[in-house]
């Protein structure tokens, strides 16, 4: 008998449990737990065909969207037999057993986790050592209009055509547009990321002052196309993904006739239910990486640091404000910098202000530095002592002291070393 703080619905044969169903997740408009999760059972078709059949990381907000986020990556080991796994070896030479969904069941149990996003491989769970997916993943940086994200979207349309592969656009319920390409799961994860970071290059050579492939978030200018989100332990939100913004914003599988008048402020969980899903043929257009391989080698590639050469020194004149556990920390430190420095904050560009969200073990933490390089020198401020520290690695480092590292963080004993493809992070 289900208490008054769970609801149990039937979906795909089963029963599921909605735990505290009430709870608000997004405080501005008062949207539940249960609501998000009759979205996505509305949308399961689609987010299914998206996410269905790949190992996922769990992104969790457990409470809602202002809370702070955190990644699992293992399968809770409390989890219905219903629940599907499958095993996927790191780098490091660690493994996890990672869920992976087939129907609207698996889908509701874990939207109840507080998954709003669904954070996918691109891989099958079948052969989980071969992508089977090419994804480009536009990232303007700030200040670039929207216009100009959707120029660089349909300019990539062309480029993936000229290289004998269809692009299926979405976009990314945030700042940004992405496009997946369906390829035959036959190359490394080494492989398909030069094939990505070719198709960058082509891209910003042809339209140098629109986008970029510069790897150095300081070099970058217009709108940046990440490459390494092909590579191996790489996630992203899949098609169908709530974001955590007030306004429940949607990552929402275009097709390209409705691309150049988009607006992702539209699409929304109230409002793409409602929406015929354009990707029903993403299956049938799978492509070979051959031509764009064959792009990638005409393209030299960049010569890694020197061993032995310590830290990378940046090209830009850059300093750090602050490292902590939340962005809203963050931010307020970047607050007290400008009271600080009132006659430089006006100097600079709004790609000038690097707000970097980084993955410790299992959080998100930031890091905001400052890129000087449209203040004059001789009124450059100097770097000073951090606002804070913080140190994400902390806790291990305690633990590690100790001699009490949890397994699930342990290198193996062993020696044996992963394929030479899944030696690239």
């Amino acid at each position: 008998m289900a208490s008054s703080a769970e609801e149990v619905i039937e979906v795909a044969g089963r029963e599921v449990t909605i735990t505290n169903p009430d709870k608000v997740y997004f405080p501005k408009s008062g949207r539940t737990k249960l609501e998000v999760v009759r979205y996505y059972l509305a949308v399961a078709d689609g987010a299914l065909r998206g996410a269905g059949g790949r190992p996922m990381a769990l992104k969790r907000y457990v409470n809602g969207i202002e809370g702070e986020a955190f990644f699992q990556k293992r399968a809770p080991a409390k989890r219905p037999e219903w629940i599907e796994t499958v095993e996927l070896r790191y780098p490091s030479g660690r493994t996890a057993e990672e869920i992976v969904l087939r129907d609207a069941a698996q889908l509701a149990w874990v939207v109840n986790l507080g998954c709003l996003e669904l954070h996918t491989h691109s891989v099958l769970a079948e052969d989980v050592d071969h992508p089977d997916e090419l994804r480009i993943d536009l990232d303007p940086v700030p200040g670039v209009p929207w216009a100009q994200v959707v120029d660089v979207a349909l300019i990539a349309r062309e480029v993936l055509e000229e290289y004998g592969l269809a692009g299926w656009p979405k976009t990314s319920g945030s700042r940004g547009f992405h496009i997946y390409a369906r390829i035959e799961p036959r190359w490394t994860f080494a492989e398909v990321r030069r094939a990505a970071e070719g198709f960058a290059r082509e891209v910003a050579r042809r339209a140098p002052d629109l986008a970029t492939g510069a790897w150095w978030k300081e070099e970058r200018h217009g709108v940046f196309l990440d490459y390494n989100q092909n590579a191996k332990d790489h996630t992203t939100a899949s098609g169908y993904s709530v974001r955590p913004s007030e306004e429940a914003k949607v990552s929402t599988p275009l097709s390209w006739d409705e691309v150049p008048g988009c607006d992702p402020g539209e699409y929304t969980i109230d409002t793409v239910p409602a929406r015929t899903d354009p990707w029903t043929g993403i299956e049938d257009a799978r492509g070979s990486l051959e031509q764009l391989l064959e792009l990638a080698s005409t393209f030299k590639k960049r010569a890694p640091a020197k061993k032995g050469a310590g830290r990378r020194q940046p090209t830009m004149p850059l300093i750090e404000i602050t490292r902590t556990a939340t962005r809203e920390e963050a931010l307020a430190d970047l607050d007290r910098w400008k009271e600080r420095h009132p006659t430089v904050w006006p100097l600079l560009e709004p790609a000038d202000v690097l707000v970097d969200s980084m993955r410790g073990i299992n959080s998100v933490w930031y890091r905001i530095r400052i890129n000087l390089v449209h203040v004059p020198e001789p009124d450059r401020p100097d770097q000073e002592p951090l606002e804070h520290e913080f140190d994400p690695f902390a806790k291990w480092k305690e633990m590690q002291a100790r001699g009490e590292i949890p397994a699930r963080w342990r290198r193996p004993d062993h020696t044996e070393q992963p394929p030479a493809d899944q030696t690239e992070r």
